[in-house]
């Protein structure tokens, strides 16, 4: 069976909090979720859900970037989350596409995910030292990357990229 994605709607906070709290083993990234939303910085939230069961969640958040002199909008993906008894089904992997196929169509020309370039580099994310991208803070070579939505979209892009103070908290 495959599950419906579909964007987050009013109700599904706690469940989305609980896939969140269950995948991460701790509740900060969840109430990194909650923190976003409540600062209208919640760009996309999707959930994976079998009926009225969520099992899944993916957010997306703007982030700021030094180097941007066209205003070009670059969302963050993270947290992703998969209920343990559902991974390795391909749920990640259907909230990932989907995610960045609707931001792309919302109007944003890049995203940037901190994470594991062999998971996140199956959907076109590379290291984004590559373009001139740097994270703020200090992480494993390799593990900030950058993924195009849009041709070219990462020409003129460089510098440093600082993710919601929300996420000051995780």
């Amino acid at each position: 069976m495959i599950p419906e994605i579909r964007g987050e709607r009013a109700g599904d906070e706690a469940a989305i909090a609980v896939v969140i709290g269950t995948a991460f083993g701790r509740h900060a990234e969840a109430g990194l979720v909650a923190a976003l939303r409540s600062a209208g910085a919640l760009s996309l939230s999707l959930v994976a859900a079998y009926d009225d069961d969520i099992v899944g969640h993916i957010a997306f958040s703007p982030v700021a970037l030094t180097g941007n002199p066209d205003g070009a909008v670059v969302w963050g993906l993270g947290p992703l989350s998969v209920m343990p008894l559902h991974q390795k089904a391909g749920i990640g992997r259907m909230l990932v596409k989907a995610g960045l196929d609707q931001a792309e169509a919302l109007g944003a020309r890049a995203a940037v995910v901190l994470g594991d370039p062999a998971y996140y580099g199956r959907f076109g994310f590379v290291p984004a030292g590559l373009f001139g991208l740097e994270w703020d803070q200090p992480c494993p070579p390799g593990a900030f990357q950058v993924a195009a939505l849009a041709e070219r979209a990462l020409a003129g892009l460089d510098g440093v990229v600082s993710y919601h103070a929300a996420f000051g908290a995780v």
